[in-house]
């Protein structure tokens, strides 16, 4: 039997960091300093020194070099940009902080737009390589199951499935003979993982005797056999678990969405830093004093409207927007119409483009919104919808956004029956539900599309 050999694979994994990360710079560096005079002058090789050791230790303290089994690719692929994303918040600090303006910012942007393909590309490909090799017989481990039951078949079921991940099974252990695969009791087990090189015991809680648990683990740290407990959330199958302690007292918590989950969160909101300040710097910088006579020519009142909307947990907000209106009292209760006096000729522009919304990046910046979550509602239609509207309420567990996946799928504008809200809302609850940092981005592209498209729902 071939064992997993963690040394051999975290050593692979930092020889095609240090390939990647340094064949990005490298690329980077050749196309920003062809010529190499000011590459080779400048302090730039300390910079890749620097930039190398940030990597190493924030994968090794993330434990991103630790690649479990039944890790999806795409898991891996964005804890992999997560990590990036990190690394190029921390190498920012460290330039703003030391004043190292001498570094070129085009180097700094080209070489993450390298490393993400490249680092991205080679751990799919190790992983990939690692599930073939699995597949056709090695790298596997010896498993075996105590406690038979629907819980316990539904694993083996999954581990035969997906051969890919290299576990193989050597049968159920219960002192109840339900089935013919089951190949003794309790009293057997230990002989038989010591007789067949097991390398791990699943013990699945609701059909075993608690007092055998604590036995088996003692023996495991004996004998060198990994123990795993499982025990029946099937009825939570849409939630997530989080294992917590309260001192020395374990506590299972439910995570209601996605975003409960700190790490979720974290990379969520790297992301709406980064592209919000691309926005605000690259877009918003020059575009603001062209609308912003604009407006002012076209009627009186400021250039930016801010109005309080719903939040996250309830909590209300200033909402920023270019002014699109002419200055009105109802501007807080009455909901934009098709032909809407109020609305002015550059508003009209404006909201059909969808550009009133750019201030909103500096709410996102904030920390107030996101780029992608449902969208917020003045406080007057929260209070109403949520009498009228089941579950509405449910969509302000995360925080709302400049676009969603109702806009993206088309519900914009005006929502003159509650059925056209049930409809956003059933949208913006899926969101909630089914967050993933591809979602987001697959519904930056669709917000795109749709406003490429005109949607006549804007006004």
């Amino acid at each position: 039997m071939v064992r997993k050999n963690n040394i051999k694979q975290i050593a692979i994994l930092i020889l095609g960091d240090i390939i990647a990360l340094n064949l990005g710079l490298f690329l980077a560096a050749a196309i920003k300093f062809y010529n190499g005079i000011e590459f080779h002058a400048s302090s730039y090789p300390q910079f890749f020194v620097v930039f190398n050791i940030v990597w190493f230790l924030l994968v090794w303290f993330s434990k991103g070099y630790i690649i479990l089994r039944t890790d999806s690719i795409p898991s891996r692929v964005w804890k992999v940009v997560g990590l990036l994303i990190l690394h190029g918040m921390i190498i920012s600090s460290l330039w703003v902080s030391v004043k190292a303006y001498y570094y070129s910012r085009e180097f700094l942007f080209l070489s993450y737009a390298f490393l993400v393909p490249l680092l991205v590309s080679w751990r799919i490909a190790l992983v990939s390589v690692l599930r073939v090799y699995r597949k056709h017989g090695m790298n596997y481990r010896n498993i075996v199951v105590y406690g038979y039951g629907p819980i316990a078949t539904e694993l083996v079921a999954f581990l035969r499935l997906h051969s890919e991940y290299g576990y193989k099974f050597q049968g159920y252990f219960d002192n109840k003979q339900e089935s013919n695969q089951i190949k003794g009791s309790y009293r057997d087990l230990r002989s038989y993982v010591n007789a067949n090189k097991i390398d791990e015991i699943y013990c699945c809680l609701p059909y075993v005797n608690y007092s055998h648990i604590r036995e088996l683990i003692d023996f495991g740290d004996e004998s060198l056999v990994k123990i795993k407990l499982l025990t029946d959330f099937r009825g939570f199958s849409s939630k997530g678990i989080e294992l917590q302690r309260y001192e020395h007292i374990p506590v299972l918590s439910v995570i209601s969405t996605p975003l409960d989950d700190w790490k979720n969160r974290f990379l969520k909101r790297g992301f709406d830093i980064l592209f919000s300040l691309f926005v605000i710097v690259f877009i918003f910088s020059w575009l603001y004093p062209i609308i912003a006579v604009w407006i002012k020519l076209d009627s009186k009142g400021s250039v930016l409207f801010k109005q309080k909307r719903t939040g996250q947990n309830n909590d209300d907000f200033y909402c920023y927007k270019f002014r699109t209106m002419q200055v009105n009292n109802d501007s807080d209760s009455l909901q934009a119409t098709r032909g809407d006096s109020r609305v002015t000729k550059i508003g009209n522009f404006l909201r059909k483009s969808s550009i009133d919304e750019l201030p909103q990046f500096f709410n996102v910046l904030i920390g107030n919104m996101s780029v992608i979550g449902p969208r917020p509602h003045m406080l007057k239609h929260t209070e109403e919808y949520a009498k009228k509207v089941e579950k509405f309420m449910a969509r302000h567990f995360v925080k709302p956004g400049i676009t969603g996946l109702a806009q993206a799928k088309g519900f914009r504008g005006e929502t003159k029956h509650v059925r056209q809200m049930q409809n956003r809302v059933k949208l913006d609850r899926f969101y909630v539900d089914n967050w993933s940092m591809w979602l987001d981005i697959k519904i930056i592209f669709l917000t795109i599309i749709s406003m490429a498209k005109n949607n006549e729902n804007a006004f």
